[in-house]
């Protein structure tokens, strides 16, 4: 798992990440916004309380988080496949 180390919010319901390996920048997250558990009635005091937890995933009130992982591959534009070795695919037919 790629660990985050710090997050902060920014305008436009982007994040500045920090990775454990030194990888950092902001990911866009507004195709979130208004959805789900970040809807238009709080999502901005929400999104702003983010926090990262000691397992170094990305973390808001109310048990919602977001894959550490995932958010790794927008900022990096990686595969999961370069970023998670041991990742295995499985055919349809498996």
């Amino acid at each position: 798992m790629k660990k985050v180390v710090h997050a902060s919010p920014l305008d436009g319901f982007r994040l500045w990440l920090k990775y454990e390996d030194g990888i950092e920048g902001i990911v866009d997250l507004s195709d979130l916004a208004g959805r789900g558990v970040f809807d238009a009635r709080s999502e901005g005091k929400i999104f702003d309380a983010v926090t990262v937890s000691q397992s170094g995933a990305i973390v808001w009130p109310g048990e919602i988080d977001l894959c550490s992982d995932a958010l790794y591959i927008r900022l990096t534009g990686r595969q999961a496949e370069e970023i998670l070795p041991g990742l295995m695919r499985k055919h349809a037919d498996a």
